[in-house]
């Protein structure tokens, strides 16, 4: 790794993200597999972090991106389980164990979201 030269503007972005991965790992705490998702959201939060002082290689970057799509894709069918449902909002409510579809869907949203995020990331890499 090299010691990135980004300028102000991307560096405070990438203090975003990290306190923003930081806020999704501590939220996870009360999650029925909360060591996985800690580590996750913990990992793409270090990486917006170093990101200010170590520039990551593409391949390195489109590696992590790849293994969340594809750990995302394990929780696909939840997804399509939650959108033939009536009611959408649910999603955002409690979990409900009758509906196991809505834990598998936020999982596949929160990786998503990890992954897209990490474009960023991949748009400033060498």
């Amino acid at each position: 790794m090299k010691a990135n030269n980004l300028n102000t503007k991307q560096k405070v972005i990438n203090v975003l993200f990290f306190i923003v991965f930081v806020i999704f790992a501590l939220l996870q705490i009360n999650d029925p597999d909360p060591v996985l998702w800690v580590l996750i959201y913990g990992f793409v939060s270090i990486l917006f972090l170093g990101a200010n002082f170590y520039s990551y290689s593409k391949w390195f970057i489109w590696l992590v991106v790849v293994c969340l799509l594809v750990y995302g894709s394990f929780y696909f069918s939840s997804v399509l389980d939650w959108l033939q449902t009536e009611n959408k909002n649910e999603i955002f409510g409690e979990m409900v164990y009758e509906k196991p579809y809505l834990e598998g869907s936020r999982e596949f949203l929160g990786v998503f979201i990890a992954a897209l995020a990490l474009l960023v990331l991949l748009k400033q890499s060498k």
